[in-house]
């Protein structure tokens, strides 16, 4: 069921995007006087149809190919080559007759609509749900690196307070593109002391393989706040309200640091002194294999709460909502562009910065949240509209490109040229999305 809730999801979203993006398409074209003989989610390759219905002259449809979508212009070169229509002189309604500035407005209005529909989407979430965020003077115990953390140098307790000596003011920007896009020199407060630690320009290879959670968490002290029954802190005695103060004689003042005395007496007994109303209590426990008190089997038997500075919650109006929406949207475009710069420079591996199907339904998740759904549904419209802004032959901005090229000639490419360009750039779309499955599969069968 959680893989159908998966795959649901991810086709939902999809069919959004790639809706209104041809939405856009076929709104201009039809401006403009132009033909659309089509209009299909999905492929419909070999002429392969689940459904069709004819309105007004359009061919309405859904394909069998879950790969995106497509309309069909009249006198335009596209993934149809349809080189009998191209070989008879041009009609009035043909794409061909159009001025380029008319013909360069239908193939950018794919982008635009997914343009607007992400700032629509951000905006929307912001009018709902606002922001939340811990600000980061109120971290009061530091930060907790994990294995990408320790590999730069940053240490438990050390607090960041600046990126490229920008004072930080929200603890969560330390897990935005302005850190983790790397290049950038942490200001790091260590046992009061000044240090700066430097974040390498490649360290998106590390988040792909190990997941942002290992780059830095917040640092809590804890308390004992439930015990399941018959696991090995109930057997040990360990009750509700409870502070584990040490470890084998190894003091314990923060969850990560129990955690690493856990990991390290894994299947073994330990001495564990604890404060229980002020007093000292020592306790045999036995450590289960994934280095905790619950049960032979691995599961948690024991809860903790913990002390993390408290949460700030902004609310917006309607209006006062646009700009911060508009803003987020464009961070989006902005950083998965960064983010493809680097992967063109060689900083980061092509087969860890791209994610298909596979990986954006796991993103979704097993269970329905409309707000992740919604989240992900503006972040993949940023994304996609940047993806086909991109100057690959069969793409939108490919054809913008030979449009602009048209302009500044002052006369049109030829339709053998563009018929070539137009295999090319499928050939090359053909070699990403086997490249992009491929990887997908890959990952999913490592992790397992």
């Amino acid at each position: 069921m959680s893989i159908l809730i998966m795959v649901g999801q991810l086709i939902l979203g999809l069919s959004i995007l790639v809706i209104l993006h041809e939405l856009g398409h076929f709104v201009a074209a039809r401006a403009f006087g132009i033909k659309v003989e089509k209009f299909y989610l999905f492929f419909d390759a070999w002429n392969i149809k689940l459904f069709k219905y004819t309105y007004k002259g359009v061919e309405y449809g859904i394909g069998w190919l879950p790969l995106g979508g497509y309309v069909k212009i009249a006198g335009m070169i596209d993934e149809s080559m349809d080189t009998d229509q191209m070989a008879g002189p041009p009609q009035p309604w043909e794409f061909r007759s159009k001025p380029a500035w008319q013909r360069l407005i239908v193939m950018l209005g794919g982008v635009t609509v997914n343009i607007i529909l992400g700032v629509i989407i951000f905006w929307m979430l912001t009018v709902k749900y606002g922001e939340s965020y811990i600000p980061n003077q109120s971290v009061k115990y530091g930060i907790v690196p994990g294995i990408i953390g320790k590999e730069i140098g940053l240490k438990a307790g050390d607090k960041i307070t600046a990126v490229n000596g920008k004072p930080i003011v929200r603890f969560d920007e330390l897990l935005s593109s302005k850190v983790l896009l790397g290049n950038t020199v942490l200001d790091v407060n260590r046992d009061g002391k000044d240090v700066k630690v430097t974040v390498p320009g490649n360290i998106l290879n590390d988040v792909a393989d190990y997941g942002i959670g290992e780059f830095v968490t917040l640092r809590s002290k804890f308390a004992v706040d439930s015990v399941v029954a018959n696991s090995y802190a109930a057997k040990a005695g360990i009750l509700k309200g409870d502070s584990i103060k040490a470890v084998n004689g190894v003091p314990v003042t923060f969850q990560d640091q129990l955690h690493d005395q856990m990991q390290s007496h894994k299947n073994q007994q330990v001495n564990l002194t604890i404060s229980r109303k002020g007093t000292i209590i020592p306790i045999t426990a036995q450590v289960n294999k994934e280095g905790s008190l619950g049960f032979p089997d691995g599961k948690f038997g024991i809860k903790m709460t913990n002390d993390e500075p408290p949460v700030t919650n902004l609310k917006y109006g309607f209006i006062q909502s646009l700009p911060v929406g508009a803003s987020k949207a464009w961070g989006t475009f902005a950083d998965n562009a960064k983010g493809l710069g680097k992967v063109f420079k060689g900083e980061v591996k092509a087969n860890k910065a791209f994610t298909g199907p596979v990986g954006i339904a796991t993103m979704f998740g097993s269970h329905i949240d409309w707000s992740r759904f919604w989240s992900l549904v503006g972040l993949l419209s940023m994304a996609l509209a940047l993806m086909n802004l991109l100057p690959i032959p069969a793409l939108d901005g490919g054809h913008a490109l030979f449009l602009i090229i048209e302009m500044i000639k002052g006369k049109p490419l030829s339709d053998k040229f563009l018929e070539r360009a137009q295999i090319v750039g499928f050939v090359i779309l053909v070699t990403l999305m086997v490249f992009v499955f491929g990887n997908d599969i890959v990952k999913h069968i490592v992790k397992k």
